[in-house]
């Protein structure tokens, strides 16, 4: 049995417990928050004994897995403190904040003989897994497109003058990092880094892109994303080749549901995968896997694709010129 404790006490973090639950051989046995009523709900919602306003205090105790949902500009910092303590770690998205950070806390867990793994449901789904083999019937990759935009809950506050973390350059947010990065995790995951990016943001009145499309140049194709937290709109990805063409109709990190259509426009197939209610319960079942199995193959796989996709998003960062925490 594996025991986590958690960082973060945010509605993700109430859904990576909801997730636990319904994984086996791990559960949640601490919580750190700076302020101990932050957590009380929370740990007495799911069963959690203790909760910690130390960290070191925390990370000196009988626990394995530490979870990583504090503000994006904090998680590099959190990893590495609790690498440096023998933990093995799952870091929300945006992994880190640089590629740099990346691959110091990977090399970090390396020489601790630990596993470092970035909290991204999308590779995990079996969807997604279904797109991957079916690929090879699309023909040549002609144009992709994803799109992932949600009216978010505190665009509100934001436009009120009280700026939440996810419209905080300060804290690392934005559309980009916060949603843009699932089309980076479809798009990467599937065709590896692009050649050339470009990002468009639509800037907010403190610089944050409220919203953005950027562009990925592959040396067969094209493949553009759209992300938005100021606007909503039907989430669909496409990947379009010159023998069919797949459509994904929801959200890139869900991956619900998807068809395949032949070139004459012929519906082959619609999947609908079997996949739990809450999209995390893949991923953990997962980390869970290569932990008790050591698959030190498997995990290097995600590491790939984990680098790979901070790269991009760093590359995309840079030429959106969206502000960022530490920026001169």
């Amino acid at each position: 049995m594996f025991n986590v404790a958690t960082i973060g006490t945010s509605f993700i973090t109430d859904e990576f417990l909801k997730a636990l639950a319904q994984v086996e051989d791990i559960r949640c046995t601490a919580m750190y928050t700076r302020v101990q009523a932050h957590a009380q709900t929370l740990a007495e919602r799911h069963g959690v004994s203790r909760i910690y306003t130390d960290l070191d205090e925390m990370l000196a105790s009988d626990i394995d897995i530490v979870y990583i949902a504090s503000p994006n500009a904090l998680h590099a910092q959190h990893a590495e403190k609790a690498l440096r303590a023998g933990k093995h770690v799952i870091c929300e998205k945006p992994f880190t904040l640089t590629t740099a950070q990346a691959e110091q806390l990977f090399q970090l867990a390396e020489s601790q003989e630990r596993f470092l793994f970035e909290a991204i449901v999308t590779q995990h789904m079996p969807n997604y897994h279904a797109i991957k083999k079916l690929l090879g019937q699309v023909g040549k990759i002609k144009v992709v497109q994803s799109n992932f935009s949600q009216y978010s809950s505190r665009y509100a506050q934001y436009l009120s003058g009280s700026v939440p973390n996810v419209f905080s350059p300060q804290w690392g947010g934005g559309a980009l990092a916060d949603i843009g990065i699932y089309c980076l995790h479809f798009i990467v995951g599937l065709f590896n880094e692009p050649k050339e990016v470009h990002y468009f943001p639509n800037r907010g009145y403190n610089g944050i892109d409220t919203s953005g499309c950027g562009i990925l140049r592959y040396p067969d194709f094209i493949a553009s994303f759209a992300c938005a937290k100021d606007s909503r709109s039907e989430c669909i990805t496409q990947i379009q080749g010159d023998a069919g063409c797949i459509t994904l109709h929801g959200e890139p990190s869900r991956c619900p549901r998807f068809i395949f259509q032949e070139r004459d426009g012929t519906v082959h197939e619609e999947y609908t995968l079997a996949q739990a209610k809450n999209v995390m319960v893949h991923e953990l079942r997962e980390f869970t896997r290569i932990l008790k199995e050591n698959d030190s193959a498997a995990h290097a796989a995600l590491k790939q694709e984990s680098l790979a996709v901070m790269r991009t998003f760093e590359a995309l960062r840079a030429h959106g010129n969206v502000p960022w925490p530490n920026d001169d």
